[in-house]
């Protein structure tokens, strides 16, 4: 990894005079440009550390090789420096790495109950909770834009907002089949049962990100109908939109106000067609990084439960761990690491 210290400290320099002015603040680029100075601190700082404990770990090296206790404390220093050296090279690694251009958005998440029929719509709902604890640790905001939810408890659709610091970049990989394998409560012989939950992460596109002819829209309005609260049914409030050139269809009926149904109608319809451009663009990437990010198939299974035996498998990357019982309360944070990491692999590789 190598790092052109002098050119990073020649740019900061150019913002620091440039943030000085003041002027600056109602200057289009000042966030960008004053997040970007942030940016190269971080990275200065840390190539300093990196290169502060490698002149360490040198000099401990040169007093191995004896049996005084002075040798033994050197070996002790010396693993010590060289953990915290691996973890400050994967920091920089991170930093250095190209990003996502969608990293920084809002998503939403649309999660449905697919094969298995109650116990695929009883995991749906594990699911929700799991990514909803994730987002209450990582202070995301969420928001249930629509459900739809049946008579065990469980959910056959459900879709949610998050907010937060760059919810994408964590989220983005949850995109695909989840499958779980376990023996439904209501199994008298035993049998472990398969189902399947389909979740896709949508980064919430703006309306400068997709522009959406209205004479494209076909926009249609009725009673609710189905879980809801009061007077859910009295009213015309329940929004249907069809999108005529692809065929997406986006309902929805949470909302008394059919405004309110409208509005976030029309933001999934943004999101998924941003999604649907995403996927156009991703299509021309390598196979191998398409079986990270998908390919835009709701089909592709990534990951498998497998309660028996308390593991979970991510197959993109071969990732296999333990307690799925802490992943179902949202402790999914190395799973989400793995693929970052993955990522930025295959990023550099390019």
């Amino acid at each position: 990894m190598n790092i052109d210290a002098p050119a990073l400290a020649s740019e900061k320099a150019e913002l620091e005079a440039f943030l000085a002015d003041p002027n600056a603040f109602s200057d289009p680029s000042y966030t960008a440009k004053s997040k970007r100075l942030s940016e190269i601190d971080d990275i200065l700082q840390k190539n300093e550390q990196v290169d502060a404990l490698k002149k360490q770990i040198n000099e401990a090296d040169g007093l191995i090789g004896g049996d005084d206790e002075l040798a033994e404390l050197a070996k002790i220093e010396t693993a010590e420096n060289k953990e915290k050296l691996a973890s400050l090279q994967d920091e920089l690694a991170e930093i250095l790495t190209p990003s996502d251009p969608n990293d920084s958005k809002n998503v939403i998440i649309e999660i449905r109950a697919g094969a298995g029929g109650d116990e695929a719509s009883l995991f749906a709902s594990e699911l929700l909770r799991s990514y909803l604890r994730y987002c209450e640790t990582n202070n995301f905001k969420t928001e249930i834009m629509s459900e739809n939810a049946n008579d065990v408890g469980g959910y056959k659709e459900v879709v949610f907002e998050v907010k937060g610091d760059s919810p994408y970049a964590s989220l983005k990989f949850e995109s695909g089949v989840h499958r779980v394998q376990r023996i439904p409560a209501t199994e008298s012989q035993g049998r472990v049962h398969t189902s399947t939950v389909t979740v896709a992460v949508l980064p919430e596109a703006e309306e400068t990100d997709i522009e959406i002819n209205p004479n494209d829209l076909k926009v249609d309005v009725y009673r609710s109908g189905g879980h809801g609260g009061q007077s859910v049914n009295t009213t015309d409030s329940a929004v249907r939109i069809t999108h005529l050139p692809t065929g997406m269809v986006v309902t929805n009926q949470d909302e008394k106000s059919q405004i309110k149904n409208k509005a976030k109608a029309m933001s999934v319809l943004r999101s998924r067609l941003l999604q649907q451009k995403i996927d156009e663009e991703s299509a021309k990437e390598s196979e191998h990084r398409k079986s990270l990010i998908g390919s835009g198939d709701r089909s592709e299974k990534i990951r498998t439960y497998n309660f028996p035996q308390d593991r979970i498998t991510d197959h993109r990357i071969g990732y296999s761990r333990s307690n799925i019982p802490a992943a179902m309360n949202g402790d999914i944070q190395d799973l989400i690491d793995e693929l970052r990491k993955a990522e930025r692999e295959l990023t550099n590789d390019k």
